[in-house]
């Protein structure tokens, strides 16, 4: 097993699992109401809605870098700085629909990897050449007032085959349980907590997500939260056949914290996130077995523009 295939392996794995997302893609999903209020805050209580302009345009910038300590069976330990993942996304224009929600197209404008020395001058070519094909790749939602995701469409150059779908969905859920808040039915005010909960299963990996949003502070068409994620996930294998390799975990723990500013005209937030993983897995590649204990500690950044329709 050579140190590149454990590296990539360890980058790609680590952000699938700390980043993987809140809400459905598909409206038999959106209509199953995944938010519970824990504390419906003060008694000044308004609904948190989005109203998103017909026309508007968003941009935001995504970066996320982590940094793990592994301990391998007969390697000991080592502390490994992975690349720098830079991602800018666009929305929009966005299109007001009959019934009141709006579509939005997204597309990546564009993708890089920033990596630190240190790193085989193969494996930063693989990164840049895997963020390379991001470029252009995207679709159109249509979301409610809420956040709640009704229905998506890939474009044709998200299903070009060459394209690294696991980096694609890391980005895909950074953003919708950062950036695309679902917010609660009811009415809330001030010191309010709700929570998304969902079981998800990704690229055949279980895992048990909660979303926890506590509402800080709301001025006008913003709102600011602080937002906590919780994950785990039980014993289970899975096999990455086009790489050669599989996974057998053992144990997975994740906990991140943050805080999200979201304008409501707008559908996307600027958030600063983080968290620490621990994971207990059993690596299969090359024809050589090794078990490893991994650390990880990761920050996540999001930058918002908000671009208001000129109709």
């Amino acid at each position: 097993m050579t140190k590149q295939t454990l590296q990539r392996a360890f980058t790609v794995t680590c952000a699938l699992l700390v980043l993987t997302g809140c809400k459905s893609d598909t409206a038999r999903d959106a209509i199953k109401d995944s938010v519970v209020v824990l504390d419906y805050g003060d008694q000044y209580r308004r609904p948190l809605r989005y109203q998103i302009r017909d026309g508007s345009m968003t941009t935001s910038t995504l970066e996320l870098s982590t940094s793990s300590m592994t301990t391998t069976t007969g390697d000991g330990e080592e502390l490994t700085d992975a690349p720098t993942l830079r991602f800018v996304v666009s929305s929009g224009p966005a299109t007001k629909l009959p019934s009141g929600n709006v579509r939005l197209d997204v597309r990546i404008v564009h993708a890089e990897a920033v990596v630190p020395p240190g790193f085989a001058p193969e494996v930063e070519l693989d990164f840049n050449q895997s963020a390379a094909l991001l470029r252009d790749v995207g679709g159109s939602i249509e979301v409610d007032d809420r956040g709640n995701t009704i229905r998506s469409e890939l474009n044709e150059a998200a299903k070009n085959p060459k394209v690294p779908i696991r980096l694609l969905m890391t980005i895909v859920h950074a953003r919708t349980s950062l950036a695309r808040v679902v917010f609660p039915a009811a009415s809330v005010g001030l010191g309010a907590v709700w929570e998304a909960r969902q079981q998800l299963e990704l690229y055949g990996f279980a895992i048990q997500r909660i979303d926890r949003y506590t509402l800080v502070d709301r001025n006008a068409d913003d709102v600011k939260l602080k937002v906590d994620i919780i994950h785990t996930a039980p014993e289970q294998t899975l096999s990455f056949v086009e790489e050669g390799i599989e996974f057998e975990l053992k144990s997975l723990s994740t906990t991140a914290t943050g805080q999200v500013i979201l304008n409501v005209n707008a559908l996307e937030g600027s958030a600063r996130v983080e968290g620490q993983s621990t994971e207990v897995l059993t690596v299969t590649a090359d024809e050589t077995t090794k078990e490893i204990e991994l650390d990880s500690a990761f920050q996540l950044k999001m930058d918002v523009s908000y671009e208001a329709s000129q109709r």
